[in-house]
């Protein structure tokens, strides 16, 4: 087997060997998110690719993996998003007059454009922005950007384009609000910072409710969009406030060490004492290390007015909070933890003073995950021991990227993950288009590779439908069909190709999880599978099902099946899933005992005695093989109901028989049609079951979702109707072009010329001698009029021979 490497943060450039620290272990902590806003496709981006590891790490490797992730419940957004929404509730309910409410809106207004979209703003002798000159302004001051192109001119759109859209964004609506009179309505964006400007000051956070309630709600969210996106979920879950007394020991251990010093009531890292005493900062970055823009984002939007650094690249252990701000005790004062110095004594109680794995998306390398590393490994720190190694590898997922920027909410270009699932993807899908692209690399999703998840999923799904039916046909014992290898007797082409195959995808996953290589490996040998079951009527079933069931197992350690658990043993999607565990088999099974009932009744109705119809129907007895079943304790849902299926397909294949073998009068062979129609298009698609028939067999049955089956039925009707439509309306311009014809031929040719204004005299033959201003009709026209007359009069002959001088 090949030697696991990985992609390791800490030591650019090729894979690495993965040792963990004990061998068959891996301890994993993780970043988990913000709770300020609801999850979006970024966020769904990290943590699905991090189970998508975590899973092949423990059901591929075999590894024993003990994951930790925290909730980041104490942080700048927090505070900020809690206060202002809290502010606004508060404001809401004040009793202003219309009047006063505008004037509210309004100076939000301006100062929300000072403050974020300067270019707005008049010369000197131009009147104020108001609702009125906004958009105006908005197109000369900031066109180039709304039309695609940058700020500058130069360059492609970044983030800072995505900022100045989501700036215009909220003064479009709130200038909308101020021209309709809706103010608080559509204003809030521009609202909430105007509020906090006026009364963070005075908000009183000795009850910290309103930041609690924010965090909780979404973590909320964030844990049941895990639970939809199939993400298993933590050994250990750590929260920021349930650590805020370790947070001030360990800060405080930081600082008896020298690495850290107090000023004015908040504690800094001394990167500098850090640095002289032999350890290395920015170990992740060392390129970004001077970089203020990620220094200052690493500090929080609340941090700015802090004084008292050393150094402008210290940063912030523990934050003097400042009125507004919730707050907790420590020997340097009331004040609250920074944010980086969270994760560092979080996964440190959890995992000791190293771990294996510490993981997180790329843009937390720096300054977030620089930092972390640098104020465990000084908390660790042993004079004369060298450097005290805290992570052994880290992993950075990719970006998630919309028109070359980051999915953010701060740039509020993304869309939640709720949001997807409900419009755009399902949980498997989006997996799918994340396993074709590699973990650590950046993904702009595109619809080509929409286009290729979408065949990849469609390519599995066919062949487990497809197995499955063909399985249930021959009545194969699925069950007791073990996986083949090359040790056995059964070795034919596809059975190399299965066994070549578990070691590419091996290969792929050992070469630091490399998922698009892994998922064409499955893609490629389930057509060669494809190609094989349908070369020939003879193809053995159980190499087919060999390689199902391998697939099916790799689908189930990707985490694309929900329903499935490991060892992954099923065959197909939902192997877990269908399981009519719990419902009783009687009940599972009623919605296909009475399709049954329903055809067999209306099949007696159609009185086909004498044919092999009755013979069927005398001999079937579906509810003797599936009690048969039940007794056996069988709870597939599938195999519950096949039962069922079978007597109902066969009871329509002998439908579909008579047809062409017995005589049947016009009204009784339409009568035969309709219903086995109906059979196959309605009462088994509206059970999730399709029947492709077969020349002299039994028609196939396959289980396919209901919603699939029923939008394909409806897509079928749609174009049939609009076939239906095109043709009557071919019919009736056929119709119309004979009638105008016709009407045309009716005229003779005598008097075709002489309604036309153009003339006023003609001659015995009905041509036209003079125009209308009295002047002979040109030679050259008279030779045109008299070819026209020739053609009406053979029209005119073909008019009399069908409907005669009278008509």
């Amino acid at each position: 087997m090949a030697t696991l490497t990985i992609q390791n943060s800490l030591t650019p450039g090729s894979a690495v060997p993965f040792e963990p620290r004990e061998d068959g272990k891996v301890s994993w902590y993780a970043c988990g998110p913000t709770t300020y806003d609801l999850s979006h496709l970024g966020h769904a981006r990290n943590y699905v690719s991090t189970d998508i590891i975590r899973r092949i790490l423990m059901h591929h490797f075999g590894f024993s993996v003990n994951f930790v992730m925290n909730f980041t419940d104490v942080d700048d957004k927090i505070i900020i998003k809690a206060r202002r929404n809290k502010l606004l509730e508060l404001e809401s309910k004040k009793p202003y007059s219309p009047e006063q409410r505008r004037e509210l809106v309004f100076k939000a207004f301006q100062a929300y454009a000072n403050s974020n979209l300067p270019l707005l703003q008049p010369a000197d002798d131009a009147a104020d922005l108001d609702e009125n000159n906004y958009h105006v302004r908005k197109e000369a001051a900031y066109g180039r950007v709304l039309a695609g192109g940058t700020i500058t001119g130069d360059g492609k759109p970044s983030d800072a384009e995505a900022k100045v859209k989501m700036y215009l964004n909220a003064l479009d609506s709130a200038a909308q609000a101020l021209k309709t009179g809706t103010l608080f309505d559509g204003a809030e964006d521009i609202l909430l910072p105007y509020l906090d400007s006026l009364y963070k000051e005075t908000f009183d956070t000795r009850d910290q409710t309103p930041f609690t309630d924010l965090t909780q709600a979404m973590e909320k969210a964030f844990v049941d969009d895990m639970t939809a996106l199939n993400v298993l979920p933590p050994d250990a879950v750590t929260r920021v406030t349930e650590y805020v007394p370790q947070i001030v020991k360990f800060v405080e251990q930081i600082v008896d060490k020298g690495f850290a010093y107090e000023a004015n009531g908040s504690v800094y890292f001394d990167i500098a004492a850090f640095e002289n005493a032999g350890n290395t900062y920015a170990r992740l970055r060392p390129e970004s290390k001077n970089d203020k823009a990620l220094q200052e984002e690493g500090e929080g939007s609340l941090s700015k007015t802090l004084e008292g650094k050393k150094r402008s690249g210290d940063f912030a252990l523990w934050k003097k909070s400042k009125a507004g701000e919730p707050f907790w005790p420590s020997p340097w004062g009331a004040g609250r933890p920074g944010w980086h110095i969270e994760c560092s004594v979080m996964a440190s109680d959890k995992l000791g003073e190293q771990m294996d794995i510490h993981s997180g998306g790329i843009d937390l390398a720096f300054p977030h995950h620089d930092n972390e590393l640098a104020q465990s490994e000084a908390y660790f720190h042993e004079c004369g021991k060298g450097e005290h190694t805290w992570v052994k590898y880290f992993l950075h997922m990719g970006h998630l990227s919309i028109a070359g920027s980051k999915m953010s909410k701060s740039l509020k270009n993304f869309q939640t993950i709720q949001d997807a699932l409900a419009t755009t993807y399902t949980a498997r899908n989006m997996r799918i288009v994340f396993l074709m692209g590699k973990w650590n690399d950046g993904v702009e999703i595109s619809l080509d590779m929409r286009k290729q998840a979408d065949n990849w999923e469609t390519t599995l799904d066919n062949f487990f439908t497809n197995i499955k039916a063909k399985l249930s046909e021959a009545e194969a014992p699925t069950s007791a069909v073990k996986d083949l290898s090359l040790a056995e007797k059964v070795v034919d082409g596809l059975t190399e190709e299965l066994e070549q195959a578990k070691k590419d995808l091996n290969a792929a996953l050992s070469n630091s999880f490399d998922t698009p290589s892994a998922m064409q490996v499955i893609l490629r040998l389930v057509r060669d599978a494809n190609i094989y079951m349908n070369k020939s009527a003879d193809a053995n079933l159980q190499t087919v099902e060999a390689v199902a069931r391998w697939v099916t197992k790799i689908a189930g350690i990707f985490g694309l099946d929900p329903g499935a658990q490991p060892p992954y043993e099923g065959l197909g999607w939902g192997s877990g899933e269908i399981r009519a565990a719990d419902l009783d088999p009687k009940t599972a099974v009623k919605p296909y005992a009475a399709v049954f009932a329903k055809v067999k009744e209306d099949v007696q109705a159609l009185n086909l005695a004498h044919t092999p119809v009755q013979a069927v129907l005398e001999q079937q007895q579906p509810e003797v093989e599936f009690l048969a079943l039940e007794k056996s304790g069988e709870y597939d849902l599938e195999k519950l109901t096949l039962p069922y299926l079978r007597a109902t397909s066969r009871l329509r294949d002998e439908l579909r028989g008579i047809i062409s073998t017995t005589a049947l009068d016009p009204t009784t062979k339409q009568a035969v049609l309709s219903l086995s129609d109906r059979i196959r298009d309605y009462d088994l698609t509206d059970l999730g079951v399709q029947l492709d028939d077969q020349t002299d067999r039994p028609s196939l049955i396959k289980f396919v979702p209901a919603a699939k089956l029923i939008a394909a039925r409806e897509e079928k009707s749609a174009f049939l109707a609009e076939k239906a439509k095109q043709k009557e309306e071919a019919r009736r311009a056929r119709e119309k072009a004979e009638e105008e014809k016709w009407a045309k031929a009716k005229v003779s040719p005598l008097e075709m010329f002489k309604g036309d204004a153009k003339y006023q005299e003609w001659d015995a033959e009905g041509l036209p001698t003079k125009l209308a201003d009295g002047s002979e009709v040109p030679k050259s026209q008279t030779k045109k009029l008299k070819k026209e007359q020739e053609r009406q009069k053979k029209v005119h002959e073909e008019y009399l021979v069908k409907f005669g001088a009278s008509a």
